[in-house]
């Protein structure tokens, strides 16, 4: 699903060179739900950039769902973009104006697909993410937790092989989050999804099936999640870091 190798990143910032990523290294080969865990600054935001081709790297190689990245055209990144991966953000980036089913529908609607088989899409999604109810109520009268179910209905619209999600529960509620975390373990198992989210919280890499670590631009360890809690991945992530 997800193969890195040797992939480094480096930005301008002012008179600095930071030097993002230093050779990271990341593969994934089973559906399921996964963790990328660092401090700020640690690079985890930039590798989950780079492989939902937002951006490119300096140097090494990324395939994500068989397709090799630096292989496509600028036309087939932006078909990739839409179609090929579903991305998350901590902000919800919904559409103030538009209802949350015209929200998640708005990717096929730019494309100009097919009107009824939107419909059938999107309330399909939101059935399944539990806010079906909620599909003619704008952003501003939903709660964080049902804004965000939204956006990731509108990232599964084509039902990409991956899913990537950027700190999603940072603007919630410890409770939504919680909730949050457990759809999306949800999601993987149902659909057959592989779903990275980067985080620096223990209590939602517990949530994963397997915590990646990732320090100074490069993935120094890992280590599954079964039978442990948040205490716990912060034990083992501290070994790790140290």
């Amino acid at each position: 699903m997800i193969r890195c190798q040797n992939v480094h990143k480096s930005y301008r910032l002012g008179p600095r060179t930071v030097h993002a990523l230093r050779g990271a290294d990341l593969v994934i080969d089973t559906p399921g739900f996964y963790a990328i865990m660092g401090a700020s600054g640690s690079g985890k935001s930039t590798l989950l950039h780079l492989l939902g081709a937002l951006d490119t790297p300096d140097q090494g190689t990324i395939e994500v769902g068989g397709r090799s990245l630096h292989n496509l055209t600028e036309r087939e990144l932006t078909t990739f973009r839409r179609t090929g991966i579903g991305i998350v953000f901590q902000q919800f980036n919904l559409i103030p104006t538009l209802t949350a089913r015209e929200n998640v529908e708005l990717p096929g609607v730019l494309a100009g697909d097919n009107p009824q088989t939107l419909a059938a899409r999107s309330a399909e999604l939101l059935e399944s993410l539990g806010v079906a109810h909620r599909a003619t109520h704008r952003p501003d009268s939903l709660s964080g937790g049902e804004q965000q179910r939204v956006a990731i209905a509108r990232a599964l619209l084509y039902r990409p092989a991956v899913l990537l999600a950027d700190e999603p529960t940072g603007a919630l509620d410890s409770r939504s989050a919680e909730a949050l975390w457990d759809l999306l373990a949800a999601v993987a198992a149902q659909q057959n999804t592989t779903i990275v989210m980067v985080t620096h919280e223990p209590a939602a890499a517990a949530h994963c099936r397997h915590v990646f670590v990732i320090q100074d631009g490069r993935m120094i360890g890992g280590f599954d999640t079964e039978g442990t809690d948040a205490g716990g991945v912060a034990t083992r992530y501290q070994q790790l870091v140290r």
